[in-house]
This record gives structure tokens, sequence and C-alpha cells, in this order.
């Protein structure tokens, strides 16, 4: 048997039978194939014209190895190089055994020393995760060059073993552009992002010239980091190197403008591009949706569709968070059947988006449904889950759906954890917000961050640990800021504690004198028990530091139109009537045994002015308004920039009662589901 016909046989038998793979070592090959018919094949004069290597590329490409191997054997014996193109087609699919089997047949025909061929096996091995046979066959090359290195210092990246491919990177005799891109986008990935900034400036100093890969990573770089300084410095730079019009680095730069807060040079980024593309325009919306900017992502989203381009996941999950933050639900369903038509509906993101949106809108039950309508379930999208119960303070089910979740053999993050706080938080379940805050340090050797600790020290503060949750603060190993400390001072408002609410103002106002809350709550405090004096005091003080209140702001989505609502603000075109359905409302709502809580008002003034300050916080006149201007028996969803108060609480549930209506209230701490007079938080919020 000739040495080729030799080796057609062996791949038809054993190569690639029934699409199964097997290995074939050195040993089996040379059993059946003498090493002077391999050199007798090497010596055939058979030179490979340009139309074959191009075909056996093709097949490659397409994953025909076996064919292409069969049809143009004699050509890769004549020059191995073209093992390459076998070896290119083994990494859409991963194929380790087939590249092992490559492996043998290239060792066998001593081609192993080729540097080309190497590099391509070594490729295999770097790509498909195999970093031991990798590294082995990267120490056993006598002939090393810079991509050598480079392709072990990508597959250490990709496989996560940032420490491995840096002291492979110290290691190297010489270096290349692309081996400070590799560098420096390992690091920007796993958010070194200051180490990734000064090899930029080491390979800058050391005369390479950034590409576009280079420049992308920075910025995303500057981004991570909020560097808006050194971002624009890396901007000149980009305009020098003639960079300024490229896709790539034009997105990458509108999306560090965004994430250092200057939407406006993000979008003049933008704008100057010679073509956009989809990663353009979901930058544009992305950034605007990440800055507060809601409506005008959602606005650009609409550009966007007109312009032609079409929306992918990426954008879903963008606009859809922006429905959430403003709880638009009528667009958030016109979204989401957007999202069905283009089948975007399968990506996880997408899913959690859509979990996070029918929650912050009031819609459990449709949360529940998009979290089991996906097909695959992340930790992100369990945790949204988590989070959605906790918000509607089910706190019970979201630890339920943890345990499920165990069961099912997915591990928990940092923000699963912060989830499940919240929701004991918000239910008063203390002794299981306890454990599962040890669960987290001891069995899954997570470490808490400074939301984790507010959190715990609002379970303990609403159940009346007060004393605990300031020795939780006091004895934590993070630094307090002013968001804990005022967790605590709600907590003292609650249970009127004066003297440990006085000093608990005094570290937020430290930590952040601008911020009006510790003197709203501490002034409450006073409120409640007539101190006016004390009252007058802290109002003073709030005006010769120019501390103003933020105001209390009600919005509804009527018929696709959000109407907007704000204590003293009697702009809406519908006042008078909305004034006089008050009125009505506040009259039967006495009938039934409602009392105003007066001692919420800050102003030492007669009662009926109390009263009538009362009447038209923006929540009433938002309910009032949604209850005048929607179908009888459909629920009214009310949104709230602060905290619901005790008064209108109490008063929400005589309108539940009254109009025969579920009014669903989201506020800045959670949701308050209003049904015949009782409310889902039982009074505890």
């Amino acid at each position: 048997m000739q040495g080729g016909s030799c080796l057609r046989h062996l791949l038809s038998s054993n190569f690639c039978r029934n699409k199964t793979v097997h290995y074939i070592t050195t040993s089996h090959l040379c059993s059946l194939i003498f090493l002077e018919e391999i050199k007798e094949s090497f010596l055939c004069s058979h030179i490979s014209t340009e139309d074959e290597i191009k075909e056996l590329s093709n097949l490659c490409s397409t994953g025909s190895l076996k064919e292409a191997f069969n049809r143009f054997n004699k050509c890769i014996w004549a020059d191995p190089s073209l093992f390459s193109h076998l070896l290119q087609g083994c990494l859409p699919n991963r194929s380790l055994s087939l590249g092992k089997q490559l492996h043998s047949l290239i060792t066998t025909c001593g081609c192993s020393a080729d540097k080309f061929v190497s590099n391509h096996l070594l490729n295999v091995y770097a790509k498909c995760g195999d970093l031991g046979s990798a590294l082995t066959l990267f120490r056993g090359m006598r002939r090393r060059n810079v991509m050598s290195f480079n392709i072990l210092i990508g597959g250490f990246i990709q496989n996560g073993d940032l420490e491995s491919a840096y002291e492979l990177f110290e290691e190297m005799p010489e270096r290349n552009v692309a081996t400070y891109n590799a560098m420096v986008t390992g690091f920007t990935q796993f958010e070194f992002n200051e180490d990734g900034l000064d090899l930029f400036y080491q390979m800058h100093g050391m005369g390479f010239r950034a590409d576009e890969f280079t420049l992308g990573s920075v910025l995303r770089g500057c981004a991570g980091i909020k560097e808006l300084r050194v971002g624009q410095q890396i901007h000149s730079y980009v305009t020098k190197s003639g960079f300024d019009c490229h896709l790539v680095v034009g997105c990458s730069l509108a999306h560090m403008y965004m994430k250092c807060g200057s939407t406006e040079n993000g979008e003049r980024v933008v704008e100057g591009m010679p073509l956009i593309n989809v990663v353009a325009c979901n930058t544009l919306i992305a950034g605007k949706a990440q800055n507060g900017h809601t409506e005008g992502a959602l606005d650009q989203f609409n550009i966007m569709k007109m312009a032609g381009f079409r929306p992918d996941k990426v954008t879903f999950v963008s606009v859809i968070s922006s429905c959430s933050d403003l709880a638009t639900l009528g667009q958030g369903q016109q979204i989401h059947a957007e999202v069905i038509k283009a089948g975007a509906d399968s990506a996880v993101s997408v899913g959690s988006s859509l979990v996070s949106m029918y929650s912050r809108c009031g819609c459990l039950e449709d949360s529940v449904k998009a979290f089991s309508g996906s097909e695959d379930h992340d930790v992100v999208l369990w945790s949204s889950m988590i989070a959605a119960y906790g918000f509607h303070g089910h706190g019970q089910e979201a630890i339920d759906l943890f345990e499920r979740m165990e069961r099912e053999g997915m591990e928990p993050s940092n923000v699963t954890f912060l989830s499940l706080l919240y929701a004991c938080s918000h239910s008063g379940l203390k002794e299981q917000g306890s454990k599962l805050f040890d669960m987290m340090v001891d069995k899954y050797k997570l470490q808490p961050r400074l939301e984790h600790y507010t959190c715990m020290v609002d379970l303990l503060g609403r159940s009346g640990c007060l004393e605990e949750a300031e020795a939780l603060i006091r004895s934590m190993p993070i630094r307090p800021d002013a968001i804990i400390w005022k967790t605590l001072l709600s907590a003292c408002k609650t249970h009127k504690n004066m003297e440990m609410a006085k000093k608990t103002s005094e570290e937020v106002i430290r930590l952040d004198p601008r911020d009006s809350a510790p003197y709203v709550l501490l002034a409450n405090i006073h409120a409640s028990t007539k101190s006016w004096n004390d009252v007058s005091y802290i109002r003073k003080s709030m005006r010769d530091k120019k501390v103003k209140k933020e105001p209390g702001i009600s919005w509804v989505e009527v018929k696709n139109q959000v109407h907007q609502f704000c204590i003293g603000d009697r702009s809406h075109p519908n006042w008078e009537e909305i004034e006089g359905y008050l009125k009505e409302l506040t009259f039967e709502m006495k009938e039934r045994g409602y009392v105003p809580d007066t001692s919420l008002v800050l102003q030492d003034m007669e009662l009926e002015e109390k009263e009538h300050n009362l009447v038209h916080h923006s929540e009433k006149v938002a309910i009032a308004f949604a209850l005048l201007n929607t179908p009888a028996g459909a629920p009214v969803r009310i949104m709230k920039n602060l905290r619901v108060c005790i008064d209108c609480h109490n008063a929400i549930k005589f309108i539940s009662e009254i109009a025969s209506r579920e009014i669903i209230v989201r506020d800045a701490s959670r949701f308050h589901h209003f049904k015949n007079g009782k409310c889902s938080c039982g009074d505890y919020w």
C-alpha cells in the first residue's frame, strides 16, 4: 500500500467515523505507516496551486475537515504549512480532540519545529482552554517568536488567568503592538483599569503607535474609572493619530464620555462620525439611560428605528431599563412586543430586564411570567426575580426562590444576597436576614460590600434593634457613608428615639452637608412632639446653609401620557376637577373614620391649614386624577420620588375601599399594593 493511500484509509476509518473523533497517537500511526513512506511523500514534487489552497481553506472554514484532508492530503504532505488550515478549522466548534489528532500527524511528519504550524497548534490549545497542553507545547518550542508569546498570553486572559499572562509578558525578550493590546485588554476586562492605563503610557513611551484595538481598550479603562480628564487626553491623541473617523474608536470615545457623565460630548462624537451603526446607536441610548435621561433614551430608540437600524438585545436592555425608571407600563409592553417580534426574548439579559421592568411598573405577576418564560436562567435573572419579590414585600417568596436556585446548582452572587437582604428588611424577616448574611460570608466566601451592611442596618433598625444597628456601623470594616447613617436615622424616626436621632443626623451632615434628609427627619421627630422651637431652629439652619428640601413629586401614566404632580402646583389643566374630587374623597374618608395626621406638617399653623396641606400631597393628587381618568375597576399605578408619608399611606387605604380599586404606589423604597382598605406591606415600611 502506498503512503498516501494508507493515510486516506486511516482517516476514512478512524479519523471522523460517524462524526465521532478518535484520538490517533503517534504509535498508532507509526504501526501503519513507515517513516520511509512519509519521507517519500515529502519528496513528492506536488506543488499546490492557488485554487487548491483556496478550496482547502473553504472546506476547513465550513468544518469539512475530513473531506479537506482526503482530497488534499498530497498537498498537505508536500507543504506541511497547510496544516494551518486544518487547525483553523478546529476553532469554530472548539474541537480540542480533533486538534490533538492533528498534533499527532504534525509530530509524525516531522514538521512540529515549524514556527508557523506550531503557532497555529498553540492557538488551538489556547482557544480551546487546554492551557496545560498549550504551555507544554510552548516550553518545548525551539523557535518561538513574538506571536507564540502573544497567543499564550491571549489564552491565559481568555481563561481568566491574568497573573500568568502578565508573568509571561514580563518574560518576553521583545514585544509588539499586539502584545500590549492583549495585556491592556486583559487589565480593562478584569477592571484593573489603572494598570491598563499605565501599560498604555509605557507602550507609548517605548515608541509603539497605538492602533484601534489599543485605543478601544484604553478608552474602556477610562470609562471604568470615570477618568474624564485622561479620556479627553486620549481623545486628543485619537484626533492626532487620524482615528477620529474610525467607527470602533468613535463608539469607544462616546461610551467613555457617557460613562463619565458628559452626555453632550458623547453625542457630539457620534454626530461627528461619518458613518454610524447599531453599536453607535446603542452607545447613545445606553449613555442617556445611565445618566438619567430616560425619556431621551426612548426618543433616541425611536430615531434609531426611523433611520432603518434594527434594534438588537443590547438596545432592548437599555430601553426596557428606561421604561423601568419611568415606570411607563404602556411603553414597556409595546417594547416587549417588539422584543418578541425581533426574536430577542430568548436572550437572558433581555429576560432579566423584562423581569425588572414589570416589577418596577407594579406588575409582579408579569415579572413572574417573564422569569418563567425564559429558556435559560443565569445568576442575573435569578437575582432580578428575587429583587422583584423583595421590592413588592414578598420576603418569604424571595427566600423560597433563592433555595430553589441553590437546589438547581446556581451559585449566588453579591447582587443575589443584596436582593435577599433587601427583601428580608422590607418583610420584617430579621432572623432569616441575619442567617443569609452569615451564609454569604461563611458558605459562599463573598465579601460584604457597603450596600450589604446598609441592608443589615435597615433590617435591624426596622425591627427596633437600634443599638445593634449602630454597633454594626461602627464595627464594620468599611468606612460608612451618608446613606447608611440615613438608614439608621430613618429607623430612629420610626421608633421615636430622639437621642440617637441627634447623634446620627450629625454623622449624616458631617458626610454630606448638602443633604436635606437629616434636617427633615429630625424636624419630623420634633414636630411629632410639637417642639416647634426646635423645628424652627432646624428650618433656619437649612436656610442659612442653603440646603433645600427635595420636593415630593408623583406621576401617573394615563393613555400612554405621563402626568406629573407636585405639592403647591396647580398648573394641571384638570386642576379644578381634581381638587373638587379630592374634597369629596376627604369627606367620605372622614365619614369612614379617617383622621389626618397633622403631626407631619412642619409648620405651626391652624389645624384647617395643616389638613389642607396634607390633602394636597402629590400622591393623593395623582390618585384623584387617575381615578377620574381611568376605567372603573382598573388598577391605578402611582410613582413617587420620595417615601410615602404615614398620612398618605393611611388615606390611600381608605381611598382603595371607597373607589373599589387596587391602588399600586411605588415610592423611593418599595411597592405598596392597596386593596379593600389594606396594604400589602402590612403597615411595615
